[in-house]
């Protein structure tokens, strides 16, 4: 039986993604080898990066002057390789709306004159502060959003009107809805919550932020380094790029993004508009700046809480425990999770309410 994962990452893959490579696992397209097995030079795996860029391309309508680069370290890497390859007069600003925002922060710090203009600490982050062009500094580098808050719930509605490049970690919603590419210098992400398996970090960069001579930044993390290489410097992550080149194909099959964010919103609406009319659970993020992906609520107190893990848990809705930080519950509903999945949580919360008042 498949259970729902509401994981915040990993999290569910379609499961055509699944059982195309279940009957690829021995032998890929009759190569005799699983693709985790075969060498990144090779024909069979270059046909494989390539189909994932231009699908990636297309989907997120990706211009010619952007580079999509195919690393590894996840978003937390990129928290250290965005300063050290755009910083170059070390001046940057940063909007800090949640836990990964904050440790974006903190590791650029090291590297100038980093700034925190912007947060939305004081309410516990339940909401996307107001950003004016004034909160802004001149003459930075860069300006960091986190565009989707994994751990509290909350995402950028409206981008920022900023004049230095706008990098944003997109990792818990990227692909979820449609992304004007061009209103950013840099978007990067974790594979492992809408692109596909764990392993693989996706960077969007426009072409003439790629610079290839920077003092101070360690090769493996200059993207110069990929994108002279077409990102095969080193091995990629061959199985979790096969894995998300399926997942995109998939996503490509069922309508895109446009179509894609459609089905998402029509989750949330539902998930969001029985936590309000419960009277029982309860959503602290403002309205407006609710997520599409990542949905935390509360039972009216901690004891139950941890009984509605437990008791959720038996009936394979997996992982709705929220973050060590909050507590309480907490339901990622990325593009794999079919509307199904919400039904049956909801019901079971119905269940639960009626057994616990």
């Amino acid at each position: 039986m498949r259970a729902y994962n509401f994981s915040a990452g990993p999290s569910m893959l379609f499961e055509e993604t699944l059982k195309e490579t279940r009957d690829n696992m021995l032998s890929y397209k009759d190569s005799g080898l699983c693709v985790a097995e075969m060498s990144h030079r090779s024909k069979e795996y270059s046909e494989i990066q390539t189909e994932f860029i231009v699908t990636l391309r297309e989907l997120m309508n990706i211009p010619d002057e952007y580079a999509v680069l195919l690393l590894q370290g996840g978003a937390s890497q990129q928290f250290d390789a965005v300063p050290l390859n755009l910083a170059k007069k070390g001046k940057a600003d940063y909007v800090i709306t949640g836990h990964w925002s904050e440790r974006a922060y903190s590791q650029a710090l090291p590297y100038g004159d980093i700034a925190a203009v912007a947060s939305s600490k004081d309410a516990t982050f339940t909401y996307i502060p107001e950003l004016p062009p004034s909160v802004f500094r001149d003459g930075t580098d860069y300006v960091h959003i986190t565009t989707n808050n994994t751990i509290y719930g909350t995402r950028f509605t409206k981008l920022p009107d900023v004049k230095s490049p706008l990098v944003a970690d997109a990792s818990s919603n990227i692909l979820s809805e449609v992304t004007d590419v061009t209103k950013f210098g840099v978007i990067y992400a974790g594979a492992q919550k809408n692109i596909g398996p764990a392993g693989l970090t996706v960077v969007i960069i426009r072409k003439d932020l790629i610079t290839k001579d920077l003092p101070g930044c360690p090769k493996m993390l200059n993207y110069s380094t990929q994108a002279d290489a077409d990102s095969l410097f080193n091995t990629p992550p061959c199985m979790a790029i096969y894995m998300s080149m399926l997942n995109l194909r998939q996503l490509k099959k069922l309508g895109g993004v446009p179509a894609i964010q459609k089905f998402n919103q029509e989750k949330a609406a539902l998930l969001y508009d029985f936590i309000d009319n419960s009277g029982f659970y309860k959503n602290n993020v403002n309205k407006r700046d609710r997520s599409l992906m990542n949905i935390p609520f509360l039972s009216p107190n901690g004891d139950l809480d941890k009984k509605f893990i437990k008791e959720s848990a038996a009936q394979g809705l997996l992982t709705l425990a929220g973050h060590k930080t909050v507590g309480g519950m907490r339901a990622s509903i990325y593009n794999a999770m079919p509307l199904e999945g919400i039904k049956k949580l909801i019901e079971f919360m119905k269940k639960f309410e009626l057994e616990n008042k």
